[in-house]
Parts: structure tokens; C-alpha cells; sequence
């Protein structure tokens, strides 16, 4: 859960995050919403994938990103209780 929160605090990587619950996307689909190079955009996609909040799939040349819903509710479920709104 760690990584999770780690990957959390960032805004980019936020950001990211929020496209992708709009839409899979490929990285460089990602990479055009940001003015960074795409190099640092890879590394905010690795720390996602590291913390489990995305997956990755390979679709010819290009890698393509989802959303990892059960981790992110696991995550905010987590939060939720910390703060005591998760309904109990």
C-alpha cells in the first residue's frame, strides 16, 4: 500500500490517473497532455505499474494503460477508514 500512496503523491501521476479512468491510453497518447519529455512521462508509468495502480498491455509497437480499479479502491477504502467516513 505504500507504493501506492507513494505514486499518490505526485501530481502527474495523478493526472495520469485521472485520464486513464476516462479512457485506456497508450503512452504516447499520455505523453502528448504533458510537457515533459517522454522519457520522465515513462517513469511516472513505471511507478504506477510498480504500485499496481495500472496495467500494462502490449498491442504491436505500442504499450497500452488501464486503470487498476481494485487497487485504487483498496487505496481509498484504506483512506476512507483513516479519516472515519468509510460508512461503518
Amino acid at each position: 500500500m505504500n507504493d501506492a500512496f507513494k505514486a499518490l503523491s505526485d501530481p502527474t501521476r495523478r493526472q495520469i490517473l485521472q485520464m486513464l479512468r476516462e479512457q485506456d491510453l497508450s503512452a504516447g497518447q499520455i505523453a502528448d497532455h504533458f510537457n515533459i519529455s517522454k522519457p520522465s512521462i515513462s517513469h511516472h508509468l513505471n511507478l504506477l505499474k510498480q504500485a499496481k495502480l495500472v496495467t500494462e498491455e502490449r498491442q504491436g509497437q505500442n504499450r497500452v494503460y488501464s486503470l487498476n480499479m481494485t487497487v485504487v479502491q483498496e487505496a481509498m477504502g484504506w483512506f476512507l477508514g483513516i479519516l472515519g467516513t468509510k460508512g461503518d
